[in-house]
């Protein structure tokens, strides 16, 4: 019998893509390496430069990282990247500090824009204004000869001149809508130009020109080309609609999507079981892919501390008549939850202020009684967290509830100077409104993590920058708020909370959020290794090259 001569092993196949000379940081706690290799859209190694040098052919892509970081691409839990992207073409309004700034901003873009028929912006700041809220007739004074509207950084107000109130219909004698308000003067109620929450800026909304779906593309098109600037390759779409949720499928079969779109479908009071079976059919009309999915709804308990709607355990501090309304009946929230966890949906609610914290984390712990656990799991979210109740701390990791949060992210460096240790929103309209004491409870993600909680970070965009590198740079870094204590994470575990645990947060844990074989080849590249040299400046945390799907889509 004639026996075959032993044949060597097969030669692996080459790589595709090999980042080399890196600080490669695996995620989720893993040590630091070298190198890594990519075969086709997953990673194949990660090691030393050596043992990627075996799978480096004549083809193969070289990334020289020259020393810098290698990240998992960082997973923006929290983002409104198609209402951002439209409001890229409109006035920018962040970071103007007077009265003056913001109506010299305006001026010039209607100027220059003399043929639109509304004029639209976006990013002003409450500091911005005497009294701590704009009027129509400074915005008329800007813009007297068209409607125009400019919505807060946050998104919770519109400021709107006196032609856009009457295109809309708004008067003294319009009511205030459930859950939104209608500022007028005290003195004739007249409608001041300020509008509060979404049920009263819907009102405005409704007349406005509504983008056509080409210009919709073109604004995702540029929303998702700013994530992957800042080493961003996964978002979720924080409130979306049927209707919108067809413009990212569009984008996705025609020309593909820059990042990967974890989106989620907005639910208002007295959603009914007809509606969640609606959201299941439009569940269904859009099959998970890598490049998006849904599964998620999104909830609003409440508004925002600096115009008194983020609901509070106690009255506010600038206004003691008042704490704020939640937008749900306890029952009818309670009711709401418990119906879509029983459809398999997860669920993600903004709860700001304290009070609306713990209401839903009351409604979380309600229906994780009431229901069986569902088939893939609760990873239910709380969303922003601006201050907390001690008492609900240890809740999140009681009941499995992620916290999702999203600190401002303004740059702070290694050893900050003094003059930071009393960050400028203590001394603003945010600070004022609650008082020193539910401030200094304000982004208490160490604690939280420290009871057992999930943590995860994202940006709010277009509220905040997506650079996400200078916010985690911040987390790591800013001190401790006066009175409050030190929430400051370790480098690695503020990574981890925007990657591997994000991934978590969006059922995406088995396919991305760490750099290890197998792994969907979501890299980000650094300036420099921030493992071992300290942060002094922006630069030292820039992405020099976004991998996504295997393939370079970013070089600066």
């Amino acid at each position: 019998m004639n026996r075959l001569a032993p044949q060597p092993p097969p030669a692996e196949a080459p790589a595709d893509l090999v980042i080399v000379n890196g600080a490669v940081y695996a995620g989720d706690g893993g040590a630091v390496r070298q190198a890594l290799a990519i075969r086709g859209n997953r990673i194949a190694i990660v090691g030393s430069n050596g043992d990627v040098e075996r799978l480096r052919g004549p083809r193969t892509e070289v990334v020289d990282a020259r020393g810098g970081a290698v990240l998992p691409g960082f997973n923006d839990i929290h983002t409104h990247m198609l209402s951002g992207g439209l409001d890229m073409d409109t006035v920018n309004l962040q970071g103007a500090q007077t009265l003056d700034e913001v109506q010299s901003r305006i001026r010039g873009y209607a100027a220059a824009h003399r043929d639109l028929a509304w004029i639209r912006g976006r990013g002003w700041g409450y500091g911005a204004f005497p009294g701590s809220a704009p009027t129509r007739a400074q915005l008329d004074a800007a813009v007297p000869d068209r409607p125009a509207i400019m919505r807060c950084f946050d998104g919770h107000s519109i400021w709107a001149n006196t032609r856009a109130l009457a295109a809309a219909h708004i008067t003294r004698a319009t009511p205030d809508p459930p859950n939104g308000v209608i500022v007028r003067d005290p003195a004739t109620g007249e409608p001041t130009g300020l509008l509060k929450e979404s049920p009263a800026m819907a009102m405005m909304n409704a007349v406005v020109p509504k983008p056509s779906r080409a210009e919709q593309r073109r604004a995702l098109e540029a929303a998702l080309a700013e994530a992957i600037k800042y080493g961003v390759t996964s978002v979720t779409e924080a409130a979306g609609t049927p209707d919108d949720l067809d413009v990212f499928e569009e984008a996705r079969r025609a020309s593909g999507l820059a990042a990967r779109v974890y989106y989620s479908l907005l639910i208002t009071p007295g959603f009914t079981e007809q509606d969640a079976s609606r959201f299941d059919a439009v569940r269904r009309a859009h099959p998970d892919t890598p490049w998006l999915k849904t599964g998620l709804v999104k909830m609003f308990m409440d508004g925002v501390i600096e115009t008194n709607t983020a609901f509070m355990l106690a009255p506010y501090t600038n206004d003691p008549t008042t704490r704020g309304t939640p937008n749900y009946r306890k029952e009818d929230f309670e009711r709401i939850v418990a119906m879509m966890d029983r459809h398999g949906w997860q669920i993600m609610v903004h709860g700001l202020g304290d009070g609306a914290v713990r209401m839903v984390l009351d409604g979380f712990e309600h229906t994780a009684a009431a229901n069986p656990m569902p088939a893939r799991g609760r990873r239910h979210r709380v969303e922003h967290i601006e201050t907390i109740d001690p008492a609900d701390v240890p809740r999140f990791g009681a009941l499995g509830v992620i916290a999702s949060m999203h600190p401002g992210g303004g740059f702070i460096a290694t050893n900050p100077p003094a003059a930071a240790a009393t960050p400028g929103f203590m001394l603003g309209v945010w600070g004022r409104n609650i008082g020193p004491d539910r401030a200094a409870r304000g982004g208490l993600w160490k604690s939280i993590a420290a009871g057992g909680g999930r943590v995860v970070f994202g940006s709010d965009w277009p509220v905040a920058s997506l650079d996400a590198m200078s916010r985690i740079t911040s987390i790591v870094n800013r001190p401790p708020r006066p009175g409050g204590s030190d929430q400051r994470l370790p480098l690695e575990a503020a990574i981890d909370a925007y990657t591997s645990a994000s991934a978590f947060a969006s059922f995406d844990d088995k396919d991305k959020g760490r750099l290890a074989p197998g792994m969907l080849a979501d890299v980000a590249v650094l300036a420099t290794n921030v493992f071992a040299h300290p942060v002094t400046t922006r630069a030292d945390v820039a992405v020099t090259a976004t991998i996504v799907d295997g393939k370079v889509v970013y070089r600066p």
